[in-house]
């Protein structure tokens, strides 16, 4: 975890000096609070990883005498090819479209497809070819 908070603790220092430069540069609060709750959102980060990384044993990259092959293994499930992300990006396209052209019912059209296209998307790996 040391690397992620080395990361995110340079993010909270940038900002945190940056606010106070935006501030008498351009006077402007709206983006003097932007910068300033950025730095804090940084620093929120770096210090949960600071706490965090020191309850359990430190990973293969953050010990000196770490090996790559100490990092091998599972990486992870990913999840073969789908259409429903697709079908979702179009229901939201729906959905948005509405207010657009003043059509309250192409939105309403939009919100039902997308609790079936949602739930195809959820419930993918329990029928089929990849259920389990």
């Amino acid at each position: 975890m040391k690397a992620e908070t080395l990361v995110f603790g340079f993010i909270a220092a940038f900002f945190a000096l940056m606010t106070p430069i935006y501030w008498f540069m351009a006077g402007e609060i709206a983006g003097t609070f932007g910068l300033a709750f950025a730095g804090l959102l940084g620093l929120i980060i770096t210090v949960y990883l600071a706490i965090t990384g020191r309850s359990f044993d430190p990973r293969p990259e953050d010990r000196r005498d770490g090996e790559i092959f100490e990092g091998a293994g599972a990486v992870g499930f990913f999840p073969p090819q789908s259409l429903w992300p697709i079908v979702c990006a179009g229901v939201v396209t729906l959905i948005f479209l509405g207010p657009g052209v003043e059509q309250a019912w192409i939105s309403i059209v939009g919100f039902g497809i997308g609790i079936w296209a949602a739930s195809g998307w959820i419930l993918e790996f329990y029928r089929g070819d990849y259920s389990h």
